[in-house]
């Protein structure tokens, strides 16, 4: 078992979700990643973590990554929900199986492996959660229609989730990025952004890691925009 925090990321292989494992790595945590490209299995060699290749839509991908962790650490603190973006177009061209494709890709996966990693957690004394969504889920954008949908859903759960097991010291939290740097780049979407450029991956990855920090062990429940000001809530 190792003294270090470790930290489960998804959809590790690439953009967001390997400037968040290096990130974490910068700041001391052993890694378990996975990705559905087989880049995490790289990023984790050269991280000296381990990863494995799989699907975040499928429960029996997310547990080996689990189990993976627990034979090689004994200990999870923090699980990093990243993913890929489910099917756009206009909302009526969608169809049902891109629905329910995009239940299991944004919303069951958290769900999933909450079930998997709370114990383990609850055993530990805490940890944390951190879910990658999207500026949408407030805002909803016609662009992304089923993302818009189900990260509201998101938002709902992990407040229920966070208001149970906040006694326990267990958190959950969400970052709704903006257009970032890893998304293809147009005029009419930086026109959109009153900082007036595309966020950068590594500014998620910095925000992520402040959320699974010790600084951040007061803040749960919470959907933390890092979008450069394009929602315009308040």
């Amino acid at each position: 078992m190792t003294d270090q925090r470790v930290a489960v990321v998804t959809a590790a292989g690439k953009g967001m979700g390997a400037a968040i494992a290096r990130q974490l790595h910068g700041t001391g945590y052993r890694l378990a990643l996975m990705s559905n490209s087989g880049g995490a299995e790289r990023l984790a060699r050269a991280l000296d973590g381990i990863g494995t290749t799989g699907s975040v839509a499928e429960e029996a991908d997310l547990a080996l990554l689990v189990d993976m962790a627990m034979a090689a650490y004994g200990r999870i603190d923090t699980v990093v929900n990243n993913t890929g973006h489910p099917a756009k177009g206009p909302i009526l061209d969608v169809t049902d199986a891109d629905w329910h494709a995009g239940l299991d890709l944004v919303l069951l996966n958290v769900v999933r492996m909450a079930r998997l990693v709370t114990p383990i957690m609850l055993a530990r004394g805490g940890g944390s959660f951190v879910n990658i969504s999207t500026f949408a889920a407030f805002e909803p954008d016609e662009a992304f229609p089923v993302s818009s949908s189900l990260r509201a859903a998101l938002a709902g759960f992990t407040k229920v989730f966070a208001d149970q097991y906040a006694s326990a010291g267990i958190r959950m939290n969400n970052v709704l990025p903006g257009f970032i740097d890893s998304y293809p780049e147009s005029a009419e979407n930086v026109a959109r952004i009153p900082s007036g450029r595309y966020g950068t991956v590594a500014e998620i990855a910095k925000a992520v890691a402040f959320l699974a920090s010790d600084d951040a062990g007061y803040i749960t429940g919470q959907n933390l925009r890092v979008d450069g000001g394009i929602t315009r809530s308040v």
